[in-house]
């Protein structure tokens, strides 16, 4: 079978469990990005078929962040800063913001730039919510899940949330959601997030840390958020998004 870049497939070997766009192939090699995961991978071409359906977004609009009449209320979302190592996810996410109308601001950096960055991002901007993200995995042969060498981009993540936390101490001043693919979770809760992945070390979605950040910006700042209903939301649950219980970050105002 012939495969060219740009493709959509699935893996034989992995029982086709995650549709991946080819990014480029190197004699019979294929370099893989998922379409709804946030995973890299390689396999050979033999182990490849081209995916039959359109890919088709997954229902991305069922958040209900209002229940009952607003009446003469206003409300003033939190805000959110997104930093994404991956040009594709982060316009994704940008657009559920839209969507959901979030303020947002987003900014591309590469998983080992963030901890350098991230302050002077915080500083200009001001957020209520940052998020730090891209791509990650865990390689077992490399030896201990707790140990966060034996990850892709973990200690990059880790730096940069203690780089944030060396900015606002407070977790209730500034919500920190942080990991990516099979990124070691305790160790970045440990570092100061509020929200992490991935307690089982499973793939997440795209918007899993997009759909937390706008329930979070999105509650009001009296309301402390169900911890498990909002994991819930997420495409793999607690297996691969997980955190501590904290309030919203929305204003309420009157009249409007």
């Amino acid at each position: 079978m012939s495969f060219q870049v740009g493709d959509l497939v699935t893996r034989i070997k992995y029982n086709h469990d995650v549709v991946f766009k080819i990014l480029s192939i190197k004699g019979e090699v294929a370099y893989l990005k998922g379409i709804q995961v946030r995973l890299y991978a390689d396999a050979p071409l033999e182990d490849l078929v081209l995916y039959q359906n359109e890919e088709r977004e997954e229902e991305e609009d069922s958040l209900e962040m209002f229940s009952g009449d607003r009446g003469d209320f206003f409300y003033l979302p939190g805000k959110v800063l997104h930093i994404d190592a991956d040009e594709e996810y982060l316009s994704r996410c940008m657009k559920f913001y839209q969507k959901h109308k979030v303020m947002a601001i987003g900014k591309k950096i590469p998983e080992s730039d963030v901890a350098k960055n991230i302050q002077n991002l915080l500083r200009e901007y001001q957020p209520d919510i940052v998020i730090i993200t891209g791509h990650d995995a865990y390689y077992p042969k490399k030896g201990s899940k707790s140990d966060s060498k034996n990850y892709k981009n973990t200690e990059n993540f880790v730096k940069a949330v203690k780089e944030a936390r060396k900015f606002e101490k407070s977790h209730e001043k500034l919500v920190i959601i942080a990991g990516a693919c099979q990124s070691n979770y305790e160790e970045l809760i440990r570092a100061g997030a509020n929200f992490a992945s991935s307690p089982k070390r499973v793939n997440i979605h795209a918007l899993d840390p997009a759909i937390i950040a706008t329930v979070v910006a999105m509650t009001e700042r009296n309301k402390q958020i169900d911890l498990v209903s909002l994991l819930s939301k997420t495409k793999y649950g607690a297996n691969g998004m997980g955190g501590i219980i904290s309030n919203g970050m929305m204003y309420v105002g009157f009249p409007r």
